[in-house]
């Protein structure tokens, strides 16, 4: 991302900060002093074992054209063995996806586009912070109480029947029911959809969620289903990225479990919980947007840094 877009981005986050930016407002006092599991630092190996998801989040943001052909810099080196199956997407009214197969990890790969600061409608997307209920057709016998992100529910139903298809296509081509869905900030909303989504259409999926930067996507009652899902479930957070803590859990927003946290010094640390208030994870560390830094976003994750 150039310099000149992460700083219009930061100045559009605090210009909209009295809206909904402001902050993002502690975990309540009964949520304070539920007893938490201790904070735990990841293993070499296990940090390690992130970075072909990263890639694959990375590569959300290349071109259609490019991913269909695993062609697109860095992202398709590192990860050769990778089979393309399908790809979609504008970059703009819709964001850039792709499915296929990674031999290595035996697993189906579904990634979505982040958000580019030089693509405004993607930006009106993350903007539109009001909660709404999941389409019954796409997530049916869900409940009423499970509320979302109106524009990541959006982003998500455009692409879900082609994902859908895609998906049932690599897993019969290639003999596995293990799906990985990884993106970076909104592709990572996005690809946390589909991690509900999938398994609800094609139950034997073995549905594993790896996202970056990834934004509050629902209501309390939508981070209690993710946690009570069969499915795995990790979001890593860059250092002091701000938008983590984004919308502000004042409007009702709130982060499933699985977070994991990366310092300063390079340690990675899995915080137990929802929205754990420690300093040593996203929410304690970054208090609001004013303590946060939107250069912190793209990474880099483990020597990985977002974007095509």
């Amino acid at each position: 991302m150039l310099a000149s877009h992460r700083l219009w981005f930061k100045t559009a986050l605090i210009g909209l900060g009295s809206s909904w930016f402001a902050s993002a407002a502690p975990a309540s006092d009964a949520a304070q002093h539920l007893p938490r599991q201790s904070i735990t630092s990841l293993s070499t190996a296990q940090i390690d074992a992130f970075t072909p998801y990263s890639y694959y989040a990375s590569a959300g943001y290349c071109a259609a054209s490019a991913t269909q052909t695993w062609s697109c810099g860095t992202n398709c080196v590192a990860t050769p063995q990778f089979k393309p199956v399908a790809v979609g997407g504008d970059g703009d009214k819709v964001q850039y996806w792709f499915v296929g197969y990674d031999p290595t990890l035996n697993t189906v790969v579904v990634s979505h586009q982040g958000t580019d600061p030089s693509e405004i409608l993607p930006l009106i997307e993350d903007g539109d912070a009001t909660l709404t209920n999941l389409d019954s057709s796409l997530f049916p016998g869900i409940s009423s109480s499970i509320q979302a992100h109106k524009g990541f529910v959006g982003a998500q139903a455009d692409t879900a029947s082609s994902i859908l298809a895609a998906v049932q296509q690599a897993m019969n081509t290639y003999g596995t029911n293990n799906v990985v869905t990884t993106g970076h900030s909104l592709g990572a909303a996005i690809s946390l959809l589909d991690a509900l989504y999938i398994p609800l259409h094609i139950p034997s999926a073995n549905v594993k969620f790896v996202g970056y930067g990834l934004p509050r996507v629902g209501n309390q009652d939508f981070a209690n289903y993710v946690d009570a899902q069969p499915i795995s479930v990790t979001h890593i957070n860059n250092k002091e990225d701000i938008v983590p803590i984004l919308p502000g859990m004042f409007l009702g927003y709130h982060h499933p479990s699985g977070e994991v946290h990366i310092q300063d010094s390079g340690a990675w640390l899995a915080c137990p919980g929802q929205d754990n208030p420690s300093d040593e994870c996203i929410v304690g560390d970054v208090p609001n947007i004013f303590d946060g830094e939107v250069s912190d976003h793209d990474g880099p994750y483990n020597g990985v840094t977002m974007g095509c």
